[in-house]
């Protein structure tokens, strides 16, 4: 549904009334013959007339119409206003931006309300999103996201019963839960984040379900204290984003990887400009979504794909671009705090909060349309010595 802003109706109310213009449309028509052309006086006297003809119709309608010119004027000046603010980022990155975001988000509860127990993107087939994207279950799509994402990463419930597996980047660990659920109680599922708030509900929805094989802890992904070939499966799932450091990070999934074991990414990347260089309104566009929601900056999927190459560690890496089956799930975002303002109307405090989080949804929308962004998919398997 396309909403036109009251300052739109109202603009087009003064200016819509084309009648009082069209005495002019006949001595502005293409002529049937070739004409002498006019003299540079003679086309500025006629721009000139126009111009006038215009700004008194204009002037007309107004004094015709004080209160609808007044509140078009307020409209248009407040939707400036606000216009300005909102594309004035609010969140840049620093050395403790992330952990201090994600507490607040995660101690204030809306995130959770609305995303579930997973704060990533969802999936949508080709059929549900012929069907329409808000016909489909806004937290389901989030599972069908990482049943693919297994499929994806080659990791399969029956063959890696009892794996010991890290998720990096959990978030309050909807998914560290989802796959020591799948994996069965011999797997070991260890969920690390730079956020306390978030340990602290993953814990209890882990002990609420009964799930003595998720743990969590604090722990900065760029130095982990876990030894060499520690696990095997690496999952990371849209943490990549955050990361001040992209070789390191990738460096440190690689590093405690067991020779055999499997490694899964998904992360948001942003246009390879090694291709189509950025212009200005894509680097705005891109500092814009870099400093709202904290993030130090992005690469793109072949870069990504040059780091794990680069490890001399892994077997050929497996990359896509989902773009696609995800995209619908910014615009969902919002609509889903349309229909169901509960989660966040009795919280006033918040209220600029989630209209910036509503602006940036709809920012990071328009830049995957318009292939500023892509989401990287990444799967690999760590060589084993005798390869």
């Amino acid at each position: 549904m396309k909403v036109i802003p009251p300052s739109a109706a109202a603009g087009a109310l003064l200016l819509a009334p084309a009648s009082s213009l069209s005495s002019h449309r006949g001595s502005w028509s293409r002529p049937t013959h070739r004409a002498a052309a006019p003299s540079r006086r003679a086309s500025s006297s006629t721009a000139t007339a126009l111009s006038m003809g215009l700004k008194t119709a204009v002037l007309e309608r107004v004094a015709r119409h004080p209160v609808a010119a007044a509140a078009a004027g307020t409209a248009i000046a407040a939707t400036a206003a606000v216009k300005i603010v909102l594309d004035r980022p609010s969140r840049a990155y620093d050395e403790s931006s992330v952990a201090r975001e994600y507490d607040a988000w995660t101690q204030d509860g809306i995130l959770e309300y609305y995303w579930g127990e997973h704060i990533h993107l969802g999936y949508y087939d080709e059929a549900e999103m012929a069907e329409g994207y808000k016909k489909k279950d806004f937290i389901q799509a989030k599972y069908d996201f990482i049943d693919e994402m297994m499929k994806f990463g080659g990791i399969d419930a029956a063959a890696d019963a009892g794996a010991r597996v890290l998720d990096v980047g959990c978030g309050f660990g909807g998914t560290s839960r989802y796959l020591a659920d799948k994996l069965g109680p011999k797997a070991e599922v260890t969920g690390i984040t730079l956020s306390p708030n978030q340990v602290k509900r993953g814990t209890e929805l882990a002990e609420e379900r009964g799930l003595a094989n998720a743990k969590f802890t604090v722990m900065n992904a760029l130095e982990m204290d876990f030894p060499d070939n520690s696990f095997d499966i690496v999952w990371a799932c849209e943490s990549g984003e955050h990361m001040p450091d992209k070789e390191a990070y990738i460096n440190e999934m690689m590093r405690v990887l067991k020779p055999g074991g499997k490694f899964v990414m998904a992360t948001w990347c942003q246009r390879d400009d090694r291709k189509v260089p950025f212009d200005k309104k894509d680097e705005r566009d891109l500092r814009f979504l870099y400093e709202e929601w904290t993030h130090p900056y992005f690469i793109s999927i072949e870069a990504y794909k040059e780091l794990i190459d680069a490890t001399k560690l892994m077997g050929p890496a497996k990359t896509a671009d989902w773009c696609e089956p995800t995209i619908a799930s910014w615009r969902h975002s919002i609509w889903v705090g349309v229909y169901d303002p509960r989660g966040w109307i009795f919280k006033p405090t918040k209220y600029l909060k989630c209209g910036r989080d509503a602006y940036c949804l709809e920012r990071m929308h328009r830049a995957f349309k318009r292939g500023l962004m892509e989401y990287g998919m990444f799967a690999a398997t760590k060589a084993k010595k005798d390869d």
